[in-house]
């Protein structure tokens, strides 16, 4: 048996509308991310309850930062000063049916929102693998789901409202303020305090999720584009061991009406005959159902039941997005490094996103494909493991997820995101002081 078979994830219960204080993060008087893995350079930590307490606080600080629910495993978020949260303040959620927008304050996590909009009638179009991050936070950092024609969750944000570092409420929507919209929303922590945001939305749906099991990586060579296009949203998971990708996450809008056929072959893949884990090894009990059974969008889209986190999250996590063209060349470069990744990862996700128009998002006007990684709390061999993948991939132009680990410098990041230069002049307007700078904005978005 694989030395893998004996890990051991814990999982803790955790309603959608009921997630863990603030306070459980906390190591004595140190404050930690979700992970684990980072701690924060401060504990001095105030929750915000509304927009006129954001304002008092930004009047009485020179330099802080908004922390949201701490899913980055970088220090996006990190300040050696103060925090300011929005996560404590109450749920506000208005759904304009005329317009299909909902807006929601900035700190509510997607679990909560999700269950309000079905039991509304409303749906959102795309959402990540945990439902427990909010949408302030997923959306300045370009968190994104899956789907070849799903974008990522912040190009579902048609309207901002954020305060400045000078206590100027910004009001900015997609269809009044163009550019400086697109700007604004992925914008990395880097412009204000966002308080509130209104999100485009749909008619709920439902889902099926099947998993077929055992697909060749050399399905891929002629069939990705097939097999990343068979569902409205399609995940392949690999240990990079023998070519093979151990599972396929199917998930397929119901049409009403249709009928229902089960494939009994995927491109060579079998179904699964029971729910699976990522990690083949792990308990299914807190992933969402499999098997074909119909569910809303909001108990299928994420991998992870709206009441359960996957695991303690004592994991690493990197991931990379390159060019949609590029896809296949990407993965056999990364399989190449399968006997140094294997032996300290979790497993890999690889996943496709649509392109969007938002300035500072890994697929501004670039359909891409990502290859996520989720490693053991190994650090010390993570950290010489991740600049071998981003040379391997370093042909395909890569860009790293914002929130997750990586080692690329500002000279590689730079030349990638064509609308840097004007996106840093903005900084500039919004935050003349650099009362929202950080190490994280510092090091790779100023280059110094």
């Amino acid at each position: 048996m694989k030395k893998r078979t004996f890990l051991k994830l814990s999982s803790m219960a955790m309603a959608g509308a009921a997630l863990k204080p603030l306070s459980a993060f906390a190591q004595g008087n140190a404050i930690t991310n979700w992970a684990g893995n980072l701690t924060y350079s401060t504990s001095k930590l105030t929750n915000a309850m509304s927009t006129d307490e954001v304002k008092a606080f930004i009047r009485q600080h020179k330099k802080f930062k908004p922390l949201g629910t701490r899913h980055c495993f970088n220090n996006i978020a990190d300040s050696k000063d103060e925090f300011l949260s929005l996560t404590q303040a109450q749920p506000d959620i208005a759904i304009n049916a005329v317009n299909n927008t909902v807006t929601v304050n900035a700190g509510i996590r997607y679990g909560t929102l999700a269950e309000y909009l079905h039991n509304h009638g409303y749906a959102l179009h795309n959402l990540a693998s945990l439902p427990h991050i909010s949408v302030a936070g997923s959306c300045a950092t370009a968190t994104h789901g899956s789907g070849v024609k799903n974008g990522n969750l912040s190009s579902a944000v048609v309207g901002l409202e954020l305060i400045t570092a000078t206590g100027e409420t910004k009001q900015l929507s997609k269809d009044k303020d163009g550019e400086a919209f697109n700007a604004a929303v992925v914008n990395l922590g880097a412009l204000g305090v966002v308080t509130k945001v209104t999100l485009h939305i749909l008619p709920t749906f439902m889902v099926r999720q099947n998993v077929f099991e055992n697909l060749s990586m050399h399905q891929l060579e002629h069939n990705f584009d097939a097999i990343m296009g068979a569902g409205y949203s399609v995940s392949l998971f690999t240990d990079w061991a023998n070519k093979n990708v151990s599972e396929v996450w199917v998930k397929s809008k119901v049409m009403p009406g249709e009928t229902y056929k089960p494939l009994a072959d995927f491109y060579g893949a079998k179904p699964a005959t029971k729910n699976v884990h990522p990690i083949i090894a792990l308990d299914a009990i807190n992933c969402t159902e499999q098997m074909g059974l119909p569910g809303p969008w909001h108990d299928r889209l994420p991998h992870f039941r709206m009441g359960f986190t996957p695991s303690s999250g004592k994991e690493l996590q990197t991931e990379y997005f390159v060019p949609r063209e590029h896809s296949y060349q990407a993965v056999m470069a990364v399989e190449k490094l399968n006997a140094q990744i294997t032996p300290h990862l979790l497993i890999t996700e690889i996943r496709c996103i649509d392109a969007d128009d938002l300035w500072m998002s890994p697929c501004y006007h670039q359909p891409s494909t990502t290859i996520h990684f989720t490693w053991k709390p190994e650090w010390d061999a993570v950290k010489k493991l991740m600049p071998l993948v981003e040379e391997a991939l370093a042909p395909f132009n890569p860009k790293p997820h914002w929130g997750k680990l990586f080692t690329m410098p500002y000279s590689h990041l730079a030349p990638r995101y064509t609308k840097m230069a004007e996106f840093k002049k903005m900084v500039k307007e919004y935050d003349p002081n650099g009362v929202f700078t950080n190490d994280f904005l510092s090091r790779n978005i100023w280059g110094v």
